[in-house]
């Protein structure tokens, strides 16, 4: 059974930074992972994806001010974000997949990290 283990969430000012970590154990077949977020009252949404290749893409209200990467040796993925915007306010969990995409539905789920930036 896979688990995905979350850290890295908190408290911080508008133009500020914060590093999310999400450490998958339990198994070898993952491919896709990413990130979602959920703001009270929206819908979940993709942040940011990145395959076992490298391969990564971004939702466009993230692009250039957030960086995914992930080291395939300890099964971890990244999520930098930078220059947060109070709208950058919400739970943020870390999914992973055995495709190459993150869909909804995705394999994996984290328990959550919450964000939260302050204007």
């Amino acid at each position: 059974q896979v688990q995905l283990v979350e850290s890295g969430g908190g408290l911080v000012q508008a133009g500020g930074s914060l590093r999310l970590s999400c450490a998958a154990s339990g198994s070898t077949s993952i491919n896709a992972m990413g990130w979602y977020r959920q703001a009270p009252g929206k819908m979940r949404e993709l942040v940011a994806r990145i395959t076992n290749r490298g391969s990564t893409n971004y939702a466009p209200s993230v692009k250039g001010r957030f960086t995914i990467s992930r080291d395939n040796a300890k099964n971890t993925v990244y999520l930098q974000m930078n220059s947060l915007k109070p709208e950058d306010t919400a739970v943020y969990y870390c999914a992973a997949d055995r495709s190459a995409f993150l869909p909804s539905g995705s394999d994996y789920w984290g328990q959550g990290t919450q964000v939260t930036v302050t204007s």
